[in-house]
């Protein structure tokens, strides 16, 4: 799909995209990404669905920067340590509350919880393309014979969206420096106390 007048948003969930995409040996640049999103589908806006924890506000920060409208879900934290922050339920009712204000959707994700919504925006005509992470492992149920017109494989975007740590230069004081970025940083949540907080950004980009 190339760039046309049609208003179109992206839905990504934060939690498949990274896995899928480190699974693959690399991690994304989201400023890049960001940016594909944008010049490939025209994307006006970008939601990002992640579960949210205290300690990572920097990183949200950085991802609102970079454009994305961040959706967040309180992320629990168990007594073995694990965390659990999934945000399907987030994505879907987004998705729903602003149908009427997109064309197309941009649906990222492997995760087959989603099939349903794939189907209704096939239905309706508004599903641009189910833009998934890995294409060696994503779920049974995205592979039925109407979605596959709509498979897109972040394999193949690695040149356009990889995220390569700066170099860092030396000082004439022999210390070294360097630019930080966010890369793949949104991700998983990492371990911490069980937060809640939930935002609704319906801020336009």
């Amino acid at each position: 799909m190339s760039k046309t007048s049609l208003t179109t948003y992206a839905f990504i969930d934060s939690q498949n995209l990274n896995l899928g995409v480190r699974d693959l040996g690399w991690r994304i640049d989201q400023v890049r990404f960001r940016r594909y999103l944008a010049e490939k589908y025209g994307v006006e806006r970008a939601y990002i669905f992640i579960g949210f924890m205290a300690e990572n506000a920097r990183l949200y920060a950085a991802l609102q920067a970079a454009g994305f409208v961040c959706i967040f879900r309180p992320t629990l934290v168990y007594k073995d340590g694990t965390t659990k922050g999934n945000c399907d339920a987030e994505l879907v009712l987004q998705a729903m509350i602003d149908i009427d204000d997109y064309d197309k959707a941009i649906l990222v994700s492997g995760d087959g919880d989603f099939q349903c919504l794939a189907k209704y925006l096939h239905e309706q005509d508004k599903l641009g393309a189910l833009l998934i992470p890995n294409k060696h492992k994503f779920s049974g149920l995205l592979k039925f014979d109407f979605l596959k017109p709509y498979h897109r494989f972040m394999n193949d975007l690695r040149a356009k969206i990889e995220y390569v740590p700066q170099k860092k230069n030396p000082r004439k004081d022999g210390h070294l420096k360097g630019n930080s970025s966010i890369g793949d940083s949104f991700s998983v949540a990492k371990k911490g106390k069980k937060v809640n907080s939930k935002s609704n950004n319906k801020e336009r980009l």
